[in-house]
């Protein structure tokens, strides 16, 4: 087959159409990759907050029981006021931090996502230093009365997505500094620790603080 025709239409004006159409479908291919990893995140994100539910719903549950059969103690052995009142202020504890530590474990995973795809951030990164900070405070008042185990787990966990939160601002600042000699790979890096303290090191966190909280606060009858 001549190759003369070809390269003529090339030289005409096809090569623009060619590469054109390449760039169409590396964006395609980027698109569908992109998808798939928002996909991941959100089902395992739907697990971990069956999981959330299920550890309150069990909590509840046990709450209900004691009110009903207030007589009655845990593990099917009876306990001392003291031990009673102790298992009560923990679990109390424990309510209070949980749902906080998961509100910033939620608005800074929509901040994360809001700076990942180009969008508006302003509201999203105050919501999640806001969290942040109402986390750590609810830590602080209610150290006292959570075990060693619980509080490292808290105290870890909030110093992750807080370093999320920053490596996140500061990959925005860099966005915005137009004189900035930073490179692509500058920001790639940033993106990286944020999806690692996100996505890996805090999830994994809070799914041994879930675990843990179980453990000391779920009773058999």
């Amino acid at each position: 087959m001549d190759a003369d025709p070809f390269w003529s239409t090339v030289s005409a004006g096809g090569l623009p159409l060619l590469l054109a159409a390449g760039a169409l479908g590396l964006a395609l291919i980027a698109l569908f990759l992109g998808s798939g990893a928002r996909r991941r995140y959100q089902e395992q994100l739907t697990a971990l907050r069956e999981r959330s539910d299920t550890l309150w719903r069990e909590v509840d549950d046990i709450r209900v029981a004691q009110f009903n059969r207030p007589g009655e103690a845990s593990n099917g052995a009876s306990g001392s006021p003291v031990e009673e009142a102790r298992y009560h202020t923990e679990v109390e504890a424990y309510s209070k931090i949980w749902p906080q530590v998961w509100h910033l474990h939620e608005r800074l995973g929509m901040f994360l996502r809001a700076v990942e795809a180009g969008e508006a951030a302003g509201e999203l990164r105050l919501e999640a230093r806001n969290a942040a900070l109402e986390a750590r405070n609810l830590l602080n008042r209610n150290r006292p009365f959570c075990t060693e185990s619980v509080d490292e787990l808290v105290t870890r966990l909030i110093d992750a997505e807080i370093k999320a939160h920053l490596a996140a601002c500061q990959y925005l600042d860099l966005l915005k500094d137009v004189t900035s000699a930073s490179s692509n790979h500058d920001r790639r890096v940033l993106q990286e620790k944020c999806h690692s303290l996100h996505e890996g090191e805090a999830r994994e966190l809070m799914n041994q603080l879930v675990s843990s909280i179980r453990h000391r606060t779920i009773r058999s009858s």
